[in-house]
């Protein structure tokens, strides 16, 4: 573990040791802070009830990165008397189930295609030079929420050119890669590894734990040589290394616990990229399963359309072009006719989802009112790159449905908002995301 960038400049703010302290003596010690001992609070959900597990919320984050025709996706009027629009009348049996927004993006996120790794962080201005993201909503949930599954979160997607595109980000601007065959996330899910697997793991769990408490006295001998403004930072610094000592105790303890039993076989996955729809649809299968079994209640979903090449949509028409290609259209009315038959299966695959969340039940009632699902884009108009007025379904997540939420075109309303108001209702203490301005105006929760 490398120290904080500047830590030994001449004039970094970090200069404020006793005496002078070797680079080796400094790496040697920033192991960890503090060994801490095993307390109840680090004990895994399965074995002390939190009370989250009481009533568990979830949240599905889908970025289609090449956006919906804006002329077929944004319904007229406002408020709960709004007129569907084209793509919406796909989602007239769920209508009240969820709510569109128009006029909202995210503040001084710009660029372009680069934008879609933004999507869940709003770290501004992604295509400038030396531009490092932030935390995404997902993984600012799993670093809280996160022991209570097996799974903190779950990173997926469709066509993703991997290791360029991701929703979800740690902390550092770390890209989690994500995972786009269906039958290794039904795997991990279900088909644990061997006895012999398991103890590897193990071993390897209590071998970081043991690295982690052997450099914890040359910390603590470290930290007394140092001034009270630089303990103040390396307390900072270390937190994450102390919460990293909970999580490898947790990992330790699930490994031990069964998966749950499969109620239907492994999916197959499809072998090509013009096999985008389905890839879509068994993607919304494996979300359902995740939250179905309690694997993981923060899971996210890039749709990679930038990299999708000419599509079969529904096993009965295939479209000409690559959907990039198909998205700047120049008005064309044969290129346009291609996009809104894309475009409309997405909603009819969205429907799908909702439809299922609403039959599978837990405590007896619908999964949909316990699962939040983000729908949207980095894109407002694909073919002009813009990215501002974001088509955004919110759906599901016991929250008062059926509206159009209107904010102005011009002078768009903050979509952090909305996470500021999903992580509150996940039970999260939080008043602050990225560029938010408070919780999302006109959406309220009930029960």
């Amino acid at each position: 573990m490398s120290a904080p960038s500047g830590l030994t400049s001449a004039n970094s703010p970090y200069v404020a040791f006793k005496r002078a302290v070797s680079r080796r003596r400094f790496l040697a010690g920033t192991g960890v802070l503090l060994a801490l001992p095993m307390l109840d609070s680090m004990t895994p959900a399965f074995a002390a009830a939190a009370p989250e597990a009481a009533k568990p919320r979830r949240m599905l984050g889908i970025c289609n990165n090449l956006g919906l025709v804006p002329d077929y996706f944004f319904p007229t009027g406002a408020g709960k008397d709004y007129k569907p629009s084209i793509y919406l009348e796909l989602l007239k049996e769920h209508r009240n189930d969820f709510t569109v927004f128009s006029g909202v993006s995210h503040p001084d996120v710009d660029g372009g295609h680069p934008a879609d790794n933004c999507f869940l962080t709003a770290a501004p201005h992604p295509s400038s030079g030396g531009f490092r993201n932030t935390l995404s909503l997902d993984q600012f949930m799993a670093e809280r929420i996160g022991h209570l599954t097996r799974y903190p979160s779950m990173t997926l997607g469709v066509n993703c050119n991997r290791g360029s595109r991701s929703l979800s980000w740690t902390a550092g601007g770390v890209m989690i890669p994500t995972e786009e065959k269906p039958s290794e996330v039904f795997r991990k899910m279900f088909m644990g590894g061997s006895a012999k697997e398991v103890a590897a793991q193990e071993r390897r769990l209590v071998l970081g734990q043991s690295i982690l408490d052997a450099v914890g006295g040359q910390a603590g001998e470290l930290r007394r040589t140092m001034g009270a403004q630089d303990r103040d930072r390396l307390d900072q610094y270390f937190t994450s290394v102390r919460e990293l000592e909970q999580r490898m105790q947790m990992s330790k303890e699930w490994e031990k616990k069964p998966r749950p039993v499969a109620t239907s076989s492994a999916p197959l996955d499809p072998s090509s990229p013009k096999e985008y729809m389905d890839k879509v649809r068994l993607m919304y299968d494996m979300a359902r399963l995740c939250f179905e079994t309690d694997s993981s209640r923060a899971v996210t979903l890039m749709l990679d359309s930038v990299n999708t090449p000419a599509l079969d949509i529904d096993h009965v028409h295939t479209t000409t072009d690559g959907y990039h290609s198909l998205s700047h259209h120049g008005k064309s009315a044969k290129k346009l006719d291609q996009l809104k038959q894309i475009d409309s299966m997405h909603m009819r695959l969205l429907a799908k989802l909702m439809e299922d969340l609403k039959g599978a039940k837990e405590d007896g009632a619908p999964l949909l009112d316990r699962t939040m699902i983000l729908y949207g884009s980095n894109l407002g108009n694909a073919s002009a790159h813009t990215t501002t007025n974001l088509p955004t379904l919110f759906m599901g997540g016991g929250f008062n449905h059926g509206q159009h939420l209107v904010f102005d075109t011009e002078r768009n309303y903050p979509l952090p908002n909305l996470f500021v108001s999903m992580l509150q209702r996940m039970g999260i203490d939080a008043d602050k995301f990225a560029s938010s301005t408070g919780t999302m105006r006109g959406l309220k929760s009930v029960g």
